[in-house]
């Protein structure tokens, strides 16, 4: 595999394939910051906008073929480390120096969910009078225009949501001034909307750039990290971090949230161990091995969502020498006692923040693991030295991203990979506690 880049390079893009159709295929993993269609080689260069977007984006599409309008595409890191302004037909120079306006144009990366004016006016006229709205679809991604009654609003509006997200994880606001003086409004309905003229006609149409979007239910926005989870429309963002369908065989209809988990090796495997490989898959309240029966025990996930995909990626799992049975538990909970770990309030729990990345990074155990939190100065060595007593090594890889140390782990077998994980995830490594997921990527 090529060295990782921002820049990815995609194969087979056919002339019906628009720039647009490209940056739609990108958004769940991050901003798309510049484009260049190669049309005479059927080809395009993307640059996101960090590494671990187009890492995220190159682990996802190892395992789900990516397809565009019916025709399958082949994306792998470019050469390029980064794409110069002009070579790219998509480089987005910032106008935030640009004069202060009362008419805003906001650009929504990473957008899961659709944008309707109701939820665009929702969200801006918290910052004064939103006199008009007009939304439309550019190569740039969905774009929108707010224009407020005076420029002192807009200002206001600007400096506080630039940047911020108008659901958790993703649909992120990049609002500049624009140069427009008025907004021509013709229609009142989902695309446009004059609020100073309700009796405009609708004329409203089907929108296709909506199709194929999960309803997300409830607007949640500018979410905190920890907040209540379920206020997003839980189901249509997990949908969405998925790729727009849940995994074969998952509900998302069960509301059950204790576990049982039997075969287990009782001379080798505690609560914390366990924490460390349910918790790839939700949050963990409570764990509770069984004193009268030591190769069982329950497991207390923060929701039923959670607890199916546990089920569903860790039955069969290989965990020091036992294959794992995993099934819902007859209890509803665990009950407190002084037998019971819990780990409601731990800070280790992987799904406090980054809820979508989470999700998207969902997999059955395999043999490469992922290491995160790493010591700036780290050295393969000492990355060996810490878990090659696991297993096998077959590969190791050190690497940055945003200037952060990172390192992929590639095991002789599954069962290794996943025994280092739940050894060493959160332990400590010269003076930094490491996190350690499962890594979808196939070779280093």
């Amino acid at each position: 595999m090529a060295e990782a880049s921002k820049v990815i390079h995609i194969r087979n893009v056919g002339h019906e394939i628009a720039e647009a159709d490209l940056l739609q295929l990108m958004q769940p993993f991050g901003t798309v910051s510049k484009i260049v269609m190669l049309r005479a080689k059927n080809q395009a260069l993307l640059q996101m906008q960090d590494i671990h977007s187009s890492v995220s984006a190159l682990q996802y599409y190892s395992t789900v073929q990516p397809s565009v309008r019916g025709r399958n595409v082949y994306i792998q890191f470019s050469s390029h480390q980064e794409l110069t302004t002009d070579q790219s037909s998509h480089g987005r120079n910032s106008d935030q120096d640009s004069e202060p306006n009362r008419i805003l144009l906001a650009t929504i990366h990473h957008m899961m969910y659709p944008i309707t004016v109701e939820v665009l006016h929702q969200v801006f006229k918290a910052y004064g009078f939103v006199e008009k709205i007009v939304t439309f679809q550019k190569s740039a991604g969905f774009q929108a225009l707010i224009q407020y009654q005076s420029r002192q609003e807009a200002v206001e509006a600007c400096g506080s949501l630039h940047g911020r997200n108008i659901y958790d994880g993703c649909c992120q606001l990049d609002i500049q001034y624009s140069n427009l003086s008025e907004l021509q409004v013709h229609f009142n309905n989902d695309r446009s909307r004059d609020f100073t003229n309700p009796s405009l006609p609708t004329e409203q149409r089907p929108r296709p750039s909506q199709q194929g979007f999960p309803d997300p239910g409830n607007l949640y926005a500018f979410q905190q990290p920890g907040a209540p989870f379920a206020q997003m429309g839980r189901a249509a963002m997990i949908a969405a971090a998925f790729g727009g369908s849940l995994p074969p065989g998952v509900t998302g209809t069960n509301e059950r949230c204790t576990l049982i988990v039997s075969n287990l090796n009782p001379e080798q495997t505690n609560e914390d161990k366990l924490f460390n490989l349910f918790s790839l898959y939700g949050n963990i309240v409570r764990i509770k091995v069984l004193r009268n029966k030591p190769d069982h025990a329950l497991v207390e996930m923060a929701d039923g969502f959670q607890s199916e995909l546990a089920v569903h990626y860790l039955k069969g799992a290989t965990l020091y020498g036992n294959k794992l049975e995993v099934n819902y538990s007859k209890y509803p909970n665990i009950t407190p006692a002084p037998d019971a770990h819990d780990y409601a309030t731990s800070s280790l729990n992987r799904f406090n923040s980054n809820v979508v990345k989470n999700y998207r990074h969902c997999c059955a155990p395999t043999k490469m693991i992922h290491i995160s939190a790493l010591p700036q100065d780290i050295s393969e060595d000492a990355i060996l030295a810490h878990v090659s007593e696991h297993g096998s090594v077959v590969g190791t890889k050190l690497f940055e991203v945003n200037g952060k140390r990172q390192a992929l782990v590639l095991f002789e077998t599954e069962e290794e990979a996943t025994e280092a994980l739940v050894s060493k995830h959160a332990s400590s490594l010269e003076g930094n506690t490491i996190r350690i997921s499962f890594s979808q990527m196939q070779s280093i």
